[in-house]
């Protein structure tokens, strides 16, 4: 949302001056957290628990995709009349998803159809967006932050840093927060860094972010830093049933990333078991039978609805962009078929048979269990080259 408007600085003041003058804003001083919200958070809402559906948006980075948050306040069992509560979280920058969440247009529209740029919640039946600014581990433990959060009925994760998530929010009753809605069946997304933390694997970026080029000639580069580190057992962060054992990554096409996630994917492991680079997670975690190592990269301005079929089987997922989007929009669906052949600190890569299924239309599903529904393209790394366009 906010990358949205960076580029209009007429807008940003106008949006500041609107967040000043029409926005709650509370802040704990000795906390650090900071929180905004527009509508009314103390209106009763008329959500029948057995309403909300799970769903999980995954979200490129760039201008966010409009009716991908419709489709999470739909997941959640919201409908006009029945209020709901739309919870932001982030750890850094302020409430600016509030009005573009809540509101259908200019002028604090409330009305159908929303127009470009906005969600139109309170058409939809929202009761209040709020926003919850969270920078440290003291504020991720705060009762007030983790109360707000525990009455979301859907929850997104902002763009930002990776690593503040990681260090500020894992192991806390924040993590704790989030696993009890997972399990209550509420919708969740992210974008951008908050796309990273979804998946059982994360690129932390706790030594700041690496590009393809640097990640393919030296696959042990120390900007590389996957959470949960692959050497030992500790627990994810999040790792919602739709992405065990997938690593996530954003912004992918204009910053052509499918070289570092290949290099994540081949630290971590291979298919139906087989070791990763030296100190892979089957071998370091102990994993006993069939294990695979996926990715998951999506571009900017795209999004990827993930659900469970109806009769709960398999999780599925279709790619939804916007319509004035100035790119193909797609998502890759990326699989080691075989271990990294050469995979040394300071040697260039080399890992063959890379399974790629690429999904640039809105009409055909994917399913994530069984990794199926579209065909798929091999792609061969040497010396930390492609053999073709993985693309």
């Amino acid at each position: 949302m906010i990358s949205r408007y960076r580029r209009n600085p007429v807008i940003v003041l106008l949006l500041v001056f609107f967040l000043s003058v029409r926005m709650q804003r509370v802040q704990a001083q000795g906390i650090g957290y900071t929180y905004y919200s527009v509508g009314d958070p103390t209106i009763p809402v008329a959500v029948p628990p057995d309403q909300a559906r799970s769903g999980m948006v995954l979200m490129g980075g760039g201008p966010d995709v409009d009716k991908a948050f419709r489709w999470m306040i739909r997941r959640a069992g919201i409908r006009p009349g029945t209020g709901g509560r739309f919870v932001v979280l982030r750890a850094s920058g302020a409430g600016a998803y509030n009005p573009y969440i809540y509101y259908s247009g200019p002028g604090e529209r409330t009305d159908e159809p929303a127009e470009r740029d906005w969600v139109g919640g309170a058409a939809l039946g929202l009761s209040s967006v709020e926003t919850l600014v969270i920078p440290s581990r003291a504020a991720a433990n705060n009762p007030f932050v983790n109360e707000i959060v525990s009455r979301a009925h859907a929850v997104f994760i902002a763009g930002g840093d990776q690593s503040r998530y990681i260090r500020f929010w894992k192991d806390t009753a924040l993590d704790r927060t989030l696993m009890e809605l997972l399990n209550k069946n509420v919708p969740i997304g992210g974008t951008s860094a908050g796309l990273a933390i979804l998946g059982q694997y994360s690129f932390s970026a706790l030594q700041g972010g690496i590009d393809s080029t640097a990640a393919l000639a030296n696959p042990f580069d120390p900007r590389i830093t996957i959470d949960p580190d692959p050497r030992d057992k500790s627990k994810s962060f999040l790792a919602p049933a739709p992405l065990v054992g997938v690593l996530t990554d954003s912004h992918f096409d204009r910053r052509k990333r499918m070289g570092r996630l290949i290099a994540f994917l081949a630290r971590l492991g291979g298919a139906t078991g087989a070791a990763g680079c030296l100190g892979g997670v089957p071998a370091a975690a102990g994993i006993e039978g069939e294990t695979s190592i996926r990715g998951i990269g999506v571009s900017e301005q795209t999004a990827l609805l993930v659900e469970s079929t109806p009769d709960g089987k398999d999780f599925i997922a279709r790619r939804v962009r916007n319509t004035w989007s100035d790119n193909e929009g797609a998502v890759y669906f990326v699989r080691p078929l075989a271990p990294p052949r050469e995979c040394d600190a300071g040697v260039p890569l080399s890992i063959q048979q890379i399974e790629i299924r690429k999904l640039s239309d809105s009409d055909s599903v994917f399913n994530l269990s069984d990794w199926s529904g579209i065909d798929a393209y091999i792609v061969n790394v040497e010396e930390g080259r492609f053999d073709r366009s993985p693309y």
